[in-house]
């Protein structure tokens, strides 16, 4: 039974990163995890965690502006080496997200009364919140809209300003990350002052899960990326430095948020997003120093850091809603309380289990795949 649930950890991993991408999916877990507990005991739970998904999108934008960087470097930025890197991209996210997707629909089409299929056709395209509140229907597919669009627009604006400007890439890196946070926090600023905002869910809605909103979250990453490599000493020099500052502004950004109300309102619409990506940026030199661990902390980190994909995609609208809230709990405990700790703890079950299932015999042989499509 073990060999079911056994992941082959490749050596050369950086675990000073599977430890921000584990911190960060079980931030998201965590948060999901308090709707199955009583509203007193699940806002006690808030403050252990922090954004953990505004964490994935600077990590993301580091990584793959990393790889952006490298590609670009060699080989320029061509039609051919654009569409290998969409290829690449998309063989990686794409068949996890459509087989959750297609999944749901089935489940909706089957078991939800008025369920129309027309009505999900934008998550198909990564549309469902380019310009509006993100449905409710699988929730979790905000963010992935985000990096998809990332990866689409980001090589296509570098390219765009290269040729336009007649400058190099190096700079044309360096301008379209300044130029996307820059046009990202002022069209957050408008919004916030032509708009009313009274409520915390039009807050979540509005500006924390829509595309436009949230690109320059990646794009501190990407420039987290561009100075480890074209400025590597001042990067590894001041590593533990930006790392104690980094805690510290992620101390301030749960202090903040935490007081939304109309005085902060400023912050939380249009900086909180800036202040949290500032802070992950600040951890990166130093975790991303730190290469290898051991014991079975670096097994259980690095297990979760490689199926956090997994358990983002399946922890809320399939484990939470179609098989933990579809249990008829009444029926055979009694005991508020055993009910409670039955669904928490199935719940982490479910998540830990089916996530090392997915990335095992689902994504793994989907990366393959495409590394032998490389090759051929």
């Amino acid at each position: 039974m073990n060999s079911i649930f056994t992941i082959k950890i490749d050596p050369k991993r950086i675990f000073g990163l599977d430890i921000l991408r584990a911190a960060a999916i079980l931030f998201v877990v965590i948060g999901h995890g308090s709707y199955l507990l009583p509203p007193k005991l699940g806002k006690m739970t808030d403050y252990l965690v922090f954004d953990g998904v505004s964490i994935f999108f600077v990590l993301s934008g580091f990584l793959i502006g990393g790889i952006l960087i490298k590609i670009i470097n060699e080989n320029g930025l061509s039609r051919r080496i654009l569409l290998d890197f969409w290829a690449r991209r998309w063989f990686r996210t794409l068949p996890n997200y459509f087989l959750i997707l297609i999944l749901l629909c089935l489940l909706n089409f089957v078991f939800t009364d008025g369920f129309a299929l027309k009505s999900v056709y934008s998550y198909f395209i990564f549309s469902q919140n380019l310009f509006y509140p993100h449905p409710d229907f699988f929730a979790e597919a905000w963010s992935l809209s985000i990096e998809e669009w990332f990866y689409l627009i980001v090589p296509l604006l570098i390219a765009t300003i290269t040729f336009t400007l007649k400058t190099a890439y190096k700079k044309s890196i360096l301008i379209t990350s300044i130029l996307l946070i820059v046009l990202v926090t002022f069209f957050r600023y408008y919004r916030y002052s032509t708009i009313e905002i009274a409520t915390l869910s039009q807050w979540d809605t509005l500006f924390r899960k829509q595309v436009l909103m949230r690109l320059d979250s990646l794009m501190f990453g990407v420039i987290a990326a561009y100075v480890s490599f074209h400025h590597y000493q001042f990067w590894s020099k001041y590593r533990k430095s930006f790392f104690a500052l980094g805690l510290f502004l992620f101390l301030i950004s749960k202090i903040a948020i935490d007081r939304f109300s109309e005085i902060n309102l400023l912050y939380a619409t249009v900086f909180h997003f800036t202040l949290i990506s500032i802070a992950t940026f600040l951890l990166l030199p130093y975790l991303s120093e730190l290469k290898t661990g051991r014991g079975i902390l670096y097994k259980s980190i690095t297990y979760v850091s490689l199926t956090s994909y997994s358990m983002y995609l399946l922890n809320l609208s399939i484990i939470q809603f179609w098989i933990i809230n579809q249990i008829p709990w009444a029926n055979f405990i009694k005991n508020p309380i055993l009910m409670i700790l039955s669904k928490y703890g199935l719940y982490w079950i479910l998540v830990i289990s089916l996530s090392i299932l997915l990335y095992k015999y689902f994504e793994i042989p989907m990366t393959a795949l495409r590394d032998r499509k490389k090759k051929s």
